[in-house]
């Protein structure tokens, strides 16, 4: 069961961190033809840069940076100081790694909860981005899919170092040791 669940979290985390990545890709496209367009704004030949670029720009960095959170944390990958890693004892170190995935997956639930209400209140009121007038709650919809992932792989991720603890050896071949 372990390793179903082993597989269904980094699915679930490379397709968010491919997303996130499209999304990156496309705002640096996007970018690109709105600087092209100033380019032809003196011509006055009908092109011109992007209405609302800057909008469009902000949805999809926050779109992107929640989606690259499950992948940081199921790779591990999260800033950490380590400066006494070395002189712990192994078992010290492993629940130390409990304690900050379990402290990680409070946060990513906390956080995304709150996401959740703020994306509430934006979509009540019926904000709109300043320039391109796009609703604001668009936005938080978008975080809130990296964000939910977040939660499901720090969960799973706090239950592989619990295994750890117990003295589980995960192999790639599946073998327990």
């Amino acid at each position: 069961m372990y390793h179903a669940l082993d597989k269904l979290a980094q699915a679930l985390a490379r397709a968010l961190a491919l997303a996130g990545g499209v999304v990156l890709l496309g705002i640096t496209l996007l970018t690109c033809v709105s600087i092209i367009g100033r380019v032809f704004v003196p011509l006055d030949i009908g092109l011109g840069p992007i209405r609302g670029i800057y909008d469009m720009t902000e949805i999809g960095m926050a779109a992107a940076i929640f989606a690259f959170l499950p992948w940081a944390q199921f790779k591990e990958a999260h800033a950490r100081v380590d400066l006494f890693q070395f002189a712990m004892p192994r078992k010290a170190d492993q629940f130390l790694d409990l304690l900050f995935n379990a402290g990680m997956a409070f946060v990513a639930a906390v956080g995304t909860y709150r996401l959740y209400l703020g994306m509430q209140d934006k979509l009540s009121y019926g904000e709109t981005t300043l320039i391109a007038q796009i609703p604001v709650w668009q936005g938080y919809a978008a975080g809130l899919i990296g964000a939910v992932g977040f939660v499901i792989v720090s969960v799973f991720c706090t239950f592989r170092a619990l295994r750890r603890l117990a003295g589980y050896v995960d192999n790639p071949e599946g073998i327990q040791a």
